[in-house]
Protein backbone atom coordinates (compact mmCIF):
# COMPACT_ATOMS: atom_id res chain seq x y z
CA UNK A 1 0.00 0.00 0.00
CA UNK A 2 1.61 2.92 -0.80
CA UNK A 3 0.76 6.16 1.27
CA UNK A 4 -0.29 9.79 -0.61
CA UNK A 5 -1.66 12.26 1.18
CA UNK A 6 -3.02 14.87 -0.80
CA UNK A 7 -6.76 14.59 -0.27
CA UNK A 8 -9.14 15.23 -3.16
CA UNK A 9 -11.57 16.18 -0.79
CA UNK A 10 -14.45 17.31 -3.26
CA UNK A 11 -13.72 13.96 -5.52
CA UNK A 12 -14.81 12.02 -2.27
CA UNK A 13 -17.89 13.72 -1.28
CA UNK A 14 -19.54 13.37 -4.81
CA UNK A 15 -18.65 9.89 -4.59
CA UNK A 16 -20.26 9.65 -0.51
CA UNK A 17 -23.35 11.26 -1.56
CA UNK A 18 -24.07 8.69 -4.31
CA UNK A 19 -23.00 5.54 -2.82
CA UNK A 20 -25.33 3.40 -2.98
CA UNK A 21 -24.16 1.50 -0.04
CA UNK A 22 -23.61 4.86 1.90
CA UNK A 23 -23.61 5.70 5.48
CA UNK A 24 -26.20 7.70 4.63
CA UNK A 25 -26.93 9.94 8.16
CA UNK A 26 -22.94 11.04 7.89
CA UNK A 27 -23.17 15.04 7.29
CA UNK A 28 -20.67 16.63 4.89
CA UNK A 29 -19.16 18.27 7.54
CA UNK A 30 -19.30 14.78 9.28
CA UNK A 31 -16.97 13.29 6.85
CA UNK A 32 -15.07 16.18 6.46
CA UNK A 33 -13.85 15.49 10.43
CA UNK A 34 -13.50 11.66 9.31
CA UNK A 35 -11.27 12.52 6.27
CA UNK A 36 -8.72 14.98 7.93
CA UNK A 37 -7.70 11.98 10.13
CA UNK A 38 -7.62 9.68 7.45
CA UNK A 39 -4.32 8.82 5.81
CA UNK A 40 -5.15 8.55 1.70
CA UNK A 41 -3.61 5.28 0.37
CA UNK A 42 -3.10 3.81 -3.27
CA UNK A 43 -4.65 0.31 -3.88
CA UNK A 44 -2.98 -2.20 -6.51
CA UNK A 45 -5.26 -5.34 -7.90
CA UNK A 46 -4.60 -8.36 -6.05
CA UNK A 47 -3.02 -6.23 -2.66
CA UNK A 48 -5.03 -7.47 0.54
CA UNK A 49 -6.27 -4.95 2.91
CA UNK A 50 -7.85 -6.86 5.35
CA UNK A 51 -6.76 -10.54 6.23
CA UNK A 52 -8.80 -12.30 8.17
CA UNK A 53 -8.51 -13.57 11.51
CA UNK A 54 -5.84 -10.51 11.94
CA UNK A 55 -6.40 -7.48 13.98
CA UNK A 56 -6.14 -4.84 11.97
CA UNK A 57 -7.76 -1.93 13.93
CA UNK A 58 -8.35 0.27 10.42
CA UNK A 59 -11.68 1.10 8.55
CA UNK A 60 -10.87 1.42 5.13
CA UNK A 61 -13.19 4.20 2.78
CA UNK A 62 -12.96 3.37 -0.65
CA UNK A 63 -12.87 6.21 -2.80
CA UNK A 64 -12.62 4.37 -6.29
CA UNK A 65 -11.35 0.64 -7.11
CA UNK A 66 -13.29 -2.64 -6.16
CA UNK A 67 -12.66 -4.77 -3.17
CA UNK A 68 -13.69 -8.34 -3.34
CA UNK A 69 -14.67 -9.89 0.46
CA UNK A 70 -14.01 -13.33 1.20
CA UNK A 71 -14.32 -15.45 4.29
CA UNK A 72 -12.40 -18.52 4.36
CA UNK A 73 -11.80 -17.87 0.59
CA UNK A 74 -15.12 -17.58 -1.08
CA UNK A 75 -16.23 -14.54 -2.04
CA UNK A 76 -18.94 -13.01 -0.12
CA UNK A 77 -19.53 -9.38 -0.72
CA UNK A 78 -18.03 -6.72 -3.01
CA UNK A 79 -17.17 -3.39 -1.19
CA UNK A 80 -17.08 -0.45 -4.61
CA UNK A 81 -16.35 3.66 -4.22
CA UNK A 82 -18.52 5.08 -1.35
CA UNK A 83 -18.15 2.28 1.03
CA UNK A 84 -16.29 1.09 4.07
CA UNK A 85 -14.61 -1.96 5.04
CA UNK A 86 -13.67 -2.73 8.54
CA UNK A 87 -16.57 -1.69 10.14
CA UNK A 88 -17.55 -5.54 11.58
CA UNK A 89 -13.94 -5.97 13.91
CA UNK A 90 -14.94 -2.20 14.67
CA UNK A 91 -18.21 -2.82 16.00
CA UNK A 92 -16.88 -6.02 17.50
CA UNK A 93 -13.59 -4.77 18.77
CA UNK A 94 -12.19 -8.20 17.22
CA UNK A 95 -10.51 -10.06 14.69
CA UNK A 96 -11.50 -9.20 11.07
CA UNK A 97 -13.76 -11.83 9.96
CA UNK A 98 -13.16 -11.55 6.12
CA UNK A 99 -10.47 -10.90 4.10
CA UNK A 100 -10.91 -7.39 1.83
CA UNK A 101 -8.45 -8.02 -1.69
CA UNK A 102 -8.16 -5.11 -4.15
CA UNK A 103 -9.90 -6.29 -7.11
CA UNK A 104 -9.25 -2.96 -8.88
CA UNK A 105 -6.67 -0.74 -8.45
CA UNK A 106 -8.30 2.12 -6.53
CA UNK A 107 -7.46 4.43 -3.78
CA UNK A 108 -8.97 4.34 -0.04
CA UNK A 109 -9.18 6.64 3.11
CA UNK A 110 -7.95 4.26 6.14
CA UNK A 111 -8.68 5.63 9.64
CA UNK A 112 -7.36 3.86 12.86
CA UNK A 113 -9.77 2.81 15.22
CA UNK A 114 -8.30 4.72 18.24
CA UNK A 115 -8.64 7.97 15.94
CA UNK A 116 -12.03 7.40 14.96
CA UNK A 117 -12.70 6.41 18.86
CA UNK A 118 -11.25 9.53 19.85
CA UNK A 119 -13.28 11.66 17.49
CA UNK A 120 -16.35 10.46 18.70
CA UNK A 121 -15.57 11.44 21.81
CA UNK A 122 -15.16 15.14 20.69
CA UNK A 123 -18.17 15.19 18.70
CA UNK A 124 -20.59 12.65 20.14
CA UNK A 125 -23.25 13.85 17.57
CA UNK A 126 -20.96 12.43 14.90
CA UNK A 127 -20.62 8.79 16.71
CA UNK A 128 -24.62 9.04 16.34
CA UNK A 129 -24.72 9.54 12.91
CA UNK A 130 -22.14 7.07 12.65
CA UNK A 131 -23.47 4.53 14.36
CA UNK A 132 -27.07 4.65 13.17
CA UNK A 133 -25.70 4.44 9.43
CA UNK A 134 -23.85 1.06 10.24
CA UNK A 135 -26.77 0.02 11.98
CA UNK A 136 -29.23 0.71 8.95
CA UNK A 137 -26.06 -0.67 6.48
CA UNK A 138 -26.13 -3.90 8.62
CA UNK A 139 -29.21 -4.39 8.99
CA UNK A 140 -29.99 -4.17 5.45
CA UNK A 141 -27.36 -6.72 4.36
CA UNK A 142 -28.30 -9.26 7.12
CA UNK A 143 -32.45 -8.64 5.08
CA UNK A 144 -31.08 -9.15 1.70
CA UNK A 145 -29.32 -12.57 2.48
CA UNK A 146 -32.04 -14.08 4.82
CA UNK A 147 -34.48 -13.35 1.19
CA UNK A 148 -32.28 -14.14 -0.88
CA UNK A 149 -32.81 -17.80 0.49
Amino acid sequence: MEQNTALPKDQLMSVLRTAPDRLEFLTPNDWILIIDKARRLNLKKDEVLIKQGKREQTIYILLDGRLRIAVSGTQVAAVGPGEICGEMAYLENSLASATATVEEDGQAYAIDWAVLTDLFELFPHLAYRFYRSLAVKLSRRLREQLLSR
